[in-house]
């Protein structure tokens, strides 16, 4: 898949320098893929889930963060709508 959004997960990792292996892995994964539906995702990353409006969210370093992605997958497309703490991610509401 494209990954659009790679400059907010950057910016990320320089505040929590512990994401960024896991990010790196995360990442890889992501463009060596060719999801067609949030299935697909979840039997790659078992961890993911699913909101509203083709939204997909994964689990970093362990639930330590929480990335939320933007999947357009006709397009072949995700783009990273927001990343952050587990404690953060509780706190917005995503419906």
């Amino acid at each position: 898949m494209k990954l659009v959004g790679r400059e907010t997960l950057n910016t990320f990792a320089k505040r929590h320098a512990n994401s960024l292996k896991p990010l790196q892995s995360w990442v890889r994964i992501v463009e060596a893929a060719e999801w067609k539906s949030f299935q697909e995702i979840k039997n790659n990353i078992r961890s993911a889930d699913v909101l509203s409006g083709n939204r997909v969210i994964f689990d970093i370093k362990g639930n330590d963060y929480r990335l939320v992605a933007l999947v357009r997958y006709r397009q072949g497309v995700m783009e990273i709508l927001w990343i952050g703490t587990h404690a953060e991610y509780s706190k917005k509401k995503w419906n």
